[in-house]
């Protein structure tokens, strides 16, 4: 594939390879480092630059005059808002995302034995369980928006190709019968809308209004909270009316947990029941820590009889509780940030770890480090904070398996499981 209609304003950069992140790595006329989104390693492309810092650029592929063999034509026009991979093979793609995690890997100098994966279900599409959509104003009516890659600029969707189908259809028709009541764009913000597996429908919208009127919900839709949040305020959002119950149930390993539209969990429940039957294989026990525990997705999941459940948020709070109880596990529940729950690290009890993008505190590494719990599970949604995090630990730690999962198909994200043992 070959695009020889060039714009001579653009700078012409050869790409190098893909980074950490999704984009493209290659140089500006200048010398200056480029991270080009649409590119491809040893693709010839012209750029147009989005954002200029001191020591790099950040552009988008205008043209490509000369292609990789790997380049393939995306699904949707959106598809760089929402998964910019769509330009390569299923294949191709997970070759990418294991080279980039060896090369995080390398650099923080981590001894990893074999590295399993990209394991995945082998669905590529309509897989997210969850969505997230603004509004804009197209055409004279109301539409739904995402936001064009490294902009503040809307660009009009009717959906997404990584979304189960009655989201979208769901959505749009929220959607409709917004504009029906003659909201526009400057009256909204956002909707998520979340799928069970068995297909039940829950959202929420936020809105910048101070009130939401009596809202007739379509027969699909098992619930919807309204919330006001103002972007520019920063403010928390404030529920300003809830509709029907916006609560869901779905099955881990055989085991039923509750939670709603606005709970922490998994966009991609097969992959993530993949990793869950790892940890479960290798670290269950009579009784664990789970230190970001949420609704008790994972703590729960592999407890025989017993968990220690460390989480900060009171809404998944309440609904571990809840899984807790209907589970015959005996729980405690600990409302609190990681880092104030550091005594409840064992040496006895297996210590499970998803934290968030940033990785662990300092102190929780110390805390570990400190206790020596015997055996760790760390899954992370971001390989880098996690191989920093493993160049701490392993000081006392031999990572025993190490596993690579494509929870998000035609995206550059990356999902990473290492088993710790203690030396």
């Amino acid at each position: 594939m070959t695009n020889n209609n060039q714009n001579p304003n653009l700078p012409i950069v050869r790409i190098n390879k893909l980074v950490y992140g999704g984009q493209g790595l290659g140089e500006l006329p200048d010398d200056k480092k480029v991270f080009v989104w649409n590119a491809l390693p040893d693709e010839l492309v012209a750029v147009r630059i989005i954002n200029q810092k001191l020591s790099y650029a950040e552009g988008v592929a205008e043209n490509i005059i000369e292609a990789s063999a790997d380049r393939q034509d995306p699904r949707e026009p959106s598809y760089l808002a929402t998964s910019p991979w769509q330009i390569m093979d299923f294949e191709v793609e997970n070759r990418y995302k294991k080279d980039i995690t060896l090369e995080v890997l390398k650099q923080q100098g981590i001894p990893v034995p074999t590295i399993q994966g990209p394991t995945h279900d082998g669905q590529m599409w309509q897989y997210r369980n969850k969505m997230e959509y603004r509004f804009c104003d197209s055409n004279g009516g109301l539409s739904l928006g995402l936001y064009q890659r490294a902009s503040h600029a809307k660009l009009a969707v009717d959906g997404s190709q990584l979304a189960k189908p009655a989201i979208d259809q769901i959505t749009y028709k929220i959607c409709m019968l917004l504009a029906n009541i003659g909201l526009k764009e400057k009256d909204l913000n956002s909707i998520v809308v979340r799928s069970s597996q068995t297909g039940q429908l829950v959202a929420s919208l936020f809105v910048e209004l101070g009130t939401f009127k009596s809202f007739e919900l379509p027969a699909e839709l098992k619930g919807l909270n309204v919330y006001q949040f103002k972007q520019s305020t920063k403010m928390p959002p404030k529920l300003l009316n809830r509709f029907g119950d916006s609560s869901l149930e779905d099955t881990l390993l055989n085991k039923s947990f509750e939670y709603d539209v606005n709970s922490f969990f998994q966009v991609n429940i097969p992959v993530f029941e993949l990793a869950l039957q790892k940890i479960k294989d290798e670290c269950q026990s009579g009784d664990i820590v789970d230190l970001y525990a949420g609704v008790g997705s994972i703590g729960l999941s592999i407890a025989k009889f017993a968990a220690d459940l460390i989480e900060r948020d009171p809404v998944m709070t309440k609904f571990a509780e809840i899984n807790a109880h209907n589970l015959g596990i005996k729980a405690r529940i600990i409302q609190a940030s990681t880092d104030q729950a550091l005594e409840y690290i064992a040496r006895d009890k297996p210590l499970i770890l998803d934290p968030p993008r940033t990785g662990l505190h300092d102190k929780i590494i110390t805390k570990i480090l400190a206790e020596k719990p015997l055996k760790i599970a760390y899954l992370s949604c971001n390989p880098i904070t996690q191989a920093r995090d493993l160049a701490s630990l392993t000081s006392l730690y031999k990572i025993q398996y190490f596993e690579i999962y494509n929870f998000f198909p035609r995206t550059p994200h990356i999902e990473t499981l290492a088993i710790l043992n203690l030396k």
